[in-house]
């Protein structure tokens, strides 16, 4: 057969993923804290992006709407659908600027000299910087900054450096403070000491009794229960310094296994106590810190910041709103690139810096129409919840919430992750409302699984210690309720919920109660 080359004509269709539409996917699955950080490298790279302040882009009157009450009903003025209210308060923050106000513009990206050499009353940063400081203390001064709270918080004290306070006071010999220095380094954030004695004497150069007598003196100190190596030293240590570590105490310490599964008849016999002085020891127990350093941990709590703000309008239905503090505030100055352009000779640098800016205020307008959209049908779908309580949580999947709003599940899987809605129930991430249908009795409605871990919670939280449920008794009792669920499911929701079996709930109870009659 001959070669020859042919010419032929294909039609075909095909996704091109560009780097622009990689950015809006990630985007759009940002945190609050990641957008902020990536539009602030944005702001510092292209020089047409500015933040906009709160009087710029909300008119004056955005403090006053952040700062009221999010559960407070809205008035008469206030009757626009919630989904229009989300579309113009994007549309306003992500607009670009073409007021032509250049002057405001030259001043705050430097580009304005005129007012270098001005004679203001206010010091200037070439003057006294002490000057600078109090003049900036005042109401009014240089751009309205103040104090920052952060720079007078007090800095926290570690736990390293509370016993390294008081080594010198209880080690008086230099050798001594170099091995307990060591030992210090090898404790772990609940105070406990992860290192092996032999090692330390051997690496230090030093024999096993010196380092066991260092270890001694450092168990000692405050706070009560630090340098241990097990939970049953931890209590040691302290029951020691209260003076009440006897023979009794000691065997109920050796056998905490025991106290765990509560078992209490074999408690009693291996400490030779009767059920009171049994009962009277394990109140002594649960007074003891098991993890004495936890209280100096370093770390930070933040706060999250809601994304959705879910609150009861005059009508009686939802108001559904974007948190103006979540939303990040940027702008496009038309303006100074209009005027930039005039005499710099880099057009192709400012048009590239042009539609940088104009896509982004795009796509952070689009994410926030997206999470509207998503968070709208999600109330749509859980208003008896909103209303009610988590008993009336409904079922609820991706798909459900996809094909209401038109997108695909991808879409709404990635706005629901690591977002939060605050509503008058509290404050909960979009993936809450998530949660897999339980089936019901008699081919009914089905029951969602997180409001059908909420019964089994009440159900045992509802028991006397003369009627502990069994597994058995809880799927018969929800079996009533209109719920099919087996016994095996029941014991998987009970462990993930950290909930006993009934035979050491049944011993607890009774030991509670006794305790309680004493």
């Amino acid at each position: 057969m001959a070669l020859s080359a042919n010419l032929f004509l294909r039609q075909s269709q095909s996704l091109v993923m560009t780097p622009q539409l990689m950015q809006s996917i990630q985007l759009l699955q940002m945190t609050h804290f990641e957008l902020t950080q990536f539009i602030a490298q944005e702001v510092e790279k292209n020089p047409l992006l500015e933040f906009a302040s709160n009087d710029e882009d909300l008119g004056g009157d955005g403090d006053r709407e952040a700062k009221s009450d999010p559960f407070e009903a809205p008035g008469d003025s206030r009757n626009d659908s919630a989904e229009g209210g989300a579309d113009d308060l994007a549309s306003d923050w992500y607009e670009s600027d073409n007021t032509g106000n250049a002057d405001r513009l030259s001043n705050e990206l430097d580009a304005n000299f005129g007012n270098v050499f001005s004679d203001d009353a206010s010091p200037q940063r070439a003057d006294a910087p002490e000057l600078l400081s109090q003049w900036k203390s005042m109401p009014g001064g240089e751009a309205g900054e103040s104090y920052d709270l952060d720079d007078f918080v007090a800095g926290q004290v570690s736990l390293r450096d509370h016993l390294n306070e008081q080594i010198p006071f209880t080690l008086p010999a230099f050798g001594d403070r170099l091995i307990a220095q060591h030992l210090v380094d090898q404790l772990d954030d609940t105070g406990y000491l992860l290192a092996d004695l032999n090692e330390t004497a051997e690496r230090l150069g030093s024999t096993l009794g010196d380092v066991e007598r260092v270890l001694d003196a450092l168990q000692l100190l405050e706070p009560p229960g630090v340098f241990a190596r097990s939970l049953s030293e931890c209590l040691t240590i302290q029951l020691r310094q209260k003076d009440r570590f006897d023979p009794a105490m000691e065997r109920l310490v050796q056998n905490l296994e025991l106290l765990a599964r509560r078992d209490f008849a074999t408690l009693k016999r291996l400490c030779g106590v009767d059920e009171e002085d049994l009962l009277d020891m394990m109140a002594e127990i649960r007074q003891l810190n098991p993890k004495p350093g936890s209280g100096f941990e370093t770390g930070i709590s933040e706060a999250i910041m809601p994304d959705i703000v879910v609150r009861p309008s005059a009508d009686g239905s939802w108001l559904v709103e974007l948190n103006p503090d979540a939303l990040p505030r940027v702008l496009v100055s038309q303006s100074y690139f209009a005027s930039v352009s005039k005499t710099s000779q880099d057009h192709a640098f400012l048009s590239e810096c042009l539609q940088s800016a104009n896509w982004l205020t795009r796509s952070l307008d689009q994410r926030a129409k997206t999470i509207m959209k998503v968070a709208s049908e999600i109330v749509r779908q859980q208003d008896a919840f909103l209303i009610h309580g988590v008993d009336h949580l409904r079922p609820l999947n991706l798909k459900t919430v996809a094909d209401a709003i038109k997108m695909h599940e991808s879409t709404v899987s990635r706005v629901t992750s690591n977002k939060y809605m605050l509503t008058p129930r509290g404050l909960f991430e979009l993936k809450y409302f998530f949660t897999v249908s339980i089936n019901a009795v008699e081919g009914g409605d089905g029951h969602s699984a997180e409001a059908v871990r909420h019964r089994i919670r009440l159900l045992i939280s509802n028991e006397t210690p003369d009627a502990v449920l069994s597994d058995d008794d809880i799927v018969d009792t929800l079996k009533k309720g209109g719920i099919e669920l087996a016994r095996r499911t029941v014991a998987k929701y009970r462990e993930a919920m950290n909930i006993p079996s009934s035979v050491q709930r049944r011993r607890e109870k009774r030991a509670l109660a006794k305790v309680a009659g004493f």
